[in-house]
């Protein structure tokens, strides 16, 4: 089996944490999103040029290296003003400050505003000048087979790009803190492109590179990216101090065994949602919405990713026959 395995460069040249496997339209005016009152920001792509000389030479000046005592890896400018910049959190893991190596070659100090494990997304802030900020592909949906650029500090070469296409989208990929539906990618990324950017063909950021499929080690065309909307939605909230909230449904899953393909329920909290719905231990919960759930990995990512309070109906597999569960998720416990 495949190994995913984060992209934080340690010090020694190794991996970072490893867990087991689990568009925008091409044609869209590159200012349908926005971060904020962010000056500058990067330039638009000429769509008349080379498209991936283009993603480079637009989205590079807002692409960072950041370096802590234990390794190396990428991030990216989202808000010039206040100095903000998102990364993933394996790659500041433990550390209260970095070391950010600027586009134009500056070193500066920055600090770690915030981390979630869950998403893996991180936020640094930096005291300084003369930032460019990334333009974020918020809103819009991620299409299989359009271009994906990344760009980032793979073995620690800085600004380093590389092209693919986006292999797939709403794959479950595992984090240190949980699971997240992520974009699926080819565009060759390796240790040290973790919380670099990947972008579409217009320059806009549609990921954060988090983490690779190899059994090796090296890419093989198999990566993984946080969804910019909810690294986003993440990094808000860390910069605000608020907490991250998260859906919960109060069971513990593995992986159904035969045949069957879905998340059987070993264990229901008393009193929890999926208790209080009548979820019980043996149930093989098959999709979420509507959309298929083929492993734990899967529910806990379809879970998390939605808003505590949030009305769902629950696929069920009881006994040889397929019921229907609807129940309101609640707020993940904390500690």
């Amino acid at each position: 089996m495949a190994l995913v395995a984060a992209l934080a460069l340690g010090a020694s040249g190794g991996l970072g944490f490893a867990a087991a496997e689990s568009l925008a339209d091409d044609d869209a005016p590159t200012s349908t999103a926005t971060n904020g009152p962010t000056t500058p920001t990067v330039q638009d792509v000429d769509a008349t040029a080379e498209p991936v000389a283009s993603v480079a030479e637009a989205l590079s000046p807002a692409v960072v290296q950041l370096e802590t005592g234990t390794g190396l890896g990428s991030g990216f400018v989202y808000d010039a003003d206040a100095g903000l910049i998102m990364t993933a959190a394996h790659v500041v893991d433990g550390s209260r400050s970095v070391t950010v190596r600027l586009a134009d070659g500056r070193s500066v100090e920055g600090e770690v505003v915030g981390t979630d494990d869950g998403s893996d997304i991180a936020v640094v802030r930096v005291d300084t000048d003369g930032l460019t900020a990334a333009t974020l592909a918020l809103d819009d949906p991620v299409a299989v087979g359009q271009l994906a650029v990344a760009i980032g500090s793979p073995f620690g070469l800085d600004q380093t790009v590389t092209s693919g296409v986006v292999s797939a989208v709403g794959r479950s990929v595992e984090t240190p803190g949980g699971a997240v539906p992520m974009i699926q990618t080819d565009a060759p990324i390796n240790p040290g492109n973790s919380g670099g950017a990947l972008a579409d063909r217009n320059g806009r950021v549609i990921g954060v590179n988090d983490s690779i499929a190899s059994e090796s080690g090296g890419n093989v065309g198999v990566g993984f990216a946080i969804p910019i909307e909810t690294a986003k939605a993440v990094a808000d909230r860390l910069v605000e101090g608020l907490p991250i909230t998260n859906g919960y449904l109060g069971v513990s899953a593995a992986d159904a065994t035969g045949e069957r393909s879905g998340a059987q329920v070993v264990e229901v909290e008393t009193g929890s949602p999926g208790g209080e719905a009548g979820i019980e231990p043996g149930d093989v919960i098959t999709s979420l919405d509507g959309d298929p759930i083929a492993s734990a990995a899967d529910l806990v990512a379809a879970v998390r990713s939605r808003e505590p309070g949030t009305e769902v109906t629950v696929g069920v597999e009881r006994q040889g026959d397929e019921v229907e569960v609807a129940l309101t998720l609640g707020e993940a416990p904390t500690g």
